[in-house]
């Protein structure tokens, strides 16, 4: 799927280094057809490596997307240059009025605290009650997917005793489900994080369905009846090289932290990582493209508080 996202954005280098398909505005303008609408709210610190990832997993379907980056006005951000939120990001206030497709929103490193604790918590709660009357459907990532079970359906989070980090097993559970069509009954998949969401809580919501899990590492996708939102737990858009970037920063800070499992060449952190995940992302998020997002979307977007 080409992107259409701004002309002098920095993924655009890399992703056409990658040789994937990068529509440029000055391009995208003279298609005559009804692009899709994705909104990304960017809640990671490094956005510019968090775009990157996600646009990269949007980027492999016959249709043109139309990209909207947003960040939360009530977090001032310490890790991404302010002239790069002032060319290529807005806030919530500047696009409330519009509907889009689908909206992702990403992962955040807060989960010590509890939701209420976050300085924007307040801002995000506005934000999934807004989804509701304004997006097809929205996929939320690892503590945007708790934030979102939390607060949707009063489903609680879990403290670990250490942090799960890794490559991690996964079982498909239903071969029926839009969402996981085509995926293999055993995948594997990443994740980084140190609290967690229970099986038992989540049965226990009869609008939800668990379609795949892991062993070791937990609850992995769930999806509310409708598609409509998509729980996340894990990170299938990391790069090769984040486990260890985010390994190599906590040896860095003092922390007595594991190395990440199932990870390394022979669980070796002086090796190569070794990839298992690229193909299960590529499916994850085409398959929300098409039959959560495409499928169901209306092919007139318009304004106003109407639930779609």
């Amino acid at each position: 799927m080409p992107l259409n996202i701004s002309d002098n954005l920095p993924a655009v280098k890399i992703l056409e280094n990658e040789n994937i398909f990068v529509m440029k505005e000055t391009r995208a303008v003279h298609q005559d057809i009804r692009p899709l609408q994705i909104l990304i709210l960017n809640l990671m610190p490094v956005k510019i490596t968090t775009e990157t990832q996600i646009l990269r997993l949007l980027s492999n379907t016959p249709l043109q997307v139309d990209i909207t980056l947003i960040y939360t006005r009530m977090h001032l951000s310490k890790n991404t240059p302010k002239e790069h939120l002032d060319s290529f990001y807005k806030t919530f206030d500047d696009i409330s009025v519009h509907r889009y497709d689908g909206m992702i929103i990403t992962g955040a490193p807060i989960e010590h605290l509890e939701f209420e604790e976050v300085d924007y918590w307040e801002e995000m709660v506005r934000i999934m009650d807004w989804a509701d009357t304004h997006v097809t459907s929205s996929m939320y990532i690892c503590w945007a997917s708790q934030a979102g079970l939390y607060h949707h359906y009063g489903i609680p989070k879990y403290m670990m005793k250490e942090k799960m980090s890794g490559v991690f097993r996964h079982t498909t559970y239903s071969r029926t489900n839009l969402l996981t069509r085509g995926f293999d009954d055993v995948f594997f998949a990443p994740h980084s994080r140190y609290t967690e969401v229970r099986k038992e809580d989540i049965e226990k919501v009869s609008d939800l369905e668990v379609l795949a899990d892991s062993e070791e590492a937990g609850i992995y996708l769930v999806a509310s009846k409708d598609l409509r939102r998509i729980f996340v737990t894990g990170h299938s858009e990391y790069d090769p090289l984040t486990l260890k970037s985010e390994y190599d920063r906590d040896i860095a800070k003092g922390l007595d932290i594991k190395i990440p499992k199932n990870y390394f060449l022979n669980d070796d952190p002086g090796q190569m990582p070794v990839v298992k995940w690229r193909s299960h992302a590529s499916l994850l998020f085409s398959n929300w493209l098409n039959y959560c997002v495409y499928q169901m979307t209306p092919f007139v977007l318009e304004n106003g508080d109407k639930k779609i």
